[in-house]
C-alpha cells in the first residue's frame, strides 16, 4: 500500500464523532419528553440547545472541508453526511416544538414508539461515527439502523390508519399526521446518514 506524504485532516473524524454524540443526545431527549411528558419547556429548551450545538459542529466541519487540501473522505460524501446528521436534529427539534405548538395533551403509543426508534437509531449512529476513523465493526450498527427504519414504516402506517379509522376530531388528525411525518422524516434522515457512511467506507476499502 503506498504511503501518502500529505497528512490528512483527521479532525473531520473527531468532529463527526462529536456530531454523533450530539445527535444521540437530542434524540434521547425527545424520547424522554414523550415518555414522561412533563417539564415540557425545559425539555424543549434542552433540545434547542443541542440543535444549536449541532449547527456549530456542522459549521466547523464545513469550514475545515473548505480549508483542507486533502480530506479523509470524498468531499461530497463528507458534505452529504453532515447535511443528513443536521437533518435528524432539525426534525427532532421540530417534533418537540410541534407538541407544544399544537397543544398536544398526551402522546400516542405510536408517537412513543417512533421516538424510541429514533433514539435507538441515534445510539447506533453515534457508535458508527465513533468508529469511523478505524472503519471496523460498523456493519452491525448500520444494519440495525436500517432495521429500525423498516420497523418505523410499519408503526407509522398503523398510526396514520388509526387516525382515520377512529373518527378523531379533524384538527387532531391534522396535528398528529404532521407530527408522525416529522418523526418519519427524522428516522429516514438517520437511515440516509447511515447510507452516506456506507458509501464513504465502500470507497475506502
Amino acid at each position: 500500500m503506498p504511503i501518502s506524504l500529505i497528512p490528512k485532516d483527521i479532525k473531520f473524524l473527531d468532529l463527526f464523532a462529536v456530531s454523533g454524540e450530539n445527535l444521540a443526545a437530542a434524540a434521547a431527549q425527545l424520547r424522554d419528553l414523550v415518555d414522561n411528558f412533563d417539564r415540557m419547556d425545559d425539555r424543549i429548551a434542552d433540545i434547542q440547545r443541542l440543535e444549536k450545538r449541532g449547527d456549530q459542529i456542522d459549521a466547523e466541519i464545513n469550514q475545515r472541508l473548505e480549508d483542507a487540501f486533502v480530506a479523509p473522505f470524498d468531499r461530497e460524501d463528507i458534505h452529504e453526511l453532515t447535511v443528513r446528521l443536521d437533518d435528524v436534529v432539525d426534525y427532532v427539534q421540530a417534533v418537540g416544538e410541534s407538541l407544544i405548538i399544537y397543544d398536544v395533551k398526551a402522546p400516542t403509543d405510536e408517537c412513543r414508539r417512533l421516538a424510541g426508534i429514533l433514539a435507538d437509531q441515534g445510539t447506533e449512529l453515534a457508535a458508527v461515527l465513533a468508529k469511523l476513523d478505524k472503519m471496523k465493526d460498523l456493519n452491525s450498527h448500520l444494519e440495525r439502523i436500517h432495521d429500525l427504519e423498516h420497523e418505523a414504516d410499519a408503526v407509522s402506517r398503523k398510526a396514520i390508519g388509526r387516525l382515520f379509522r377512529e373518527n378523531h376530531d379533524p384538527l387532531d388528525v391534522i396535528k398528529w399526521r404532521e407530527i408522525y411525518l416529522q418523526l418519519e422524516n427524522a428516522i429516514d434522515a438517520a437511515e440516509d446518514a447511515a447510507e452516506a457512511v456506507e458509501r464513504m467506507v465502500h470507497k475506502r476499502v
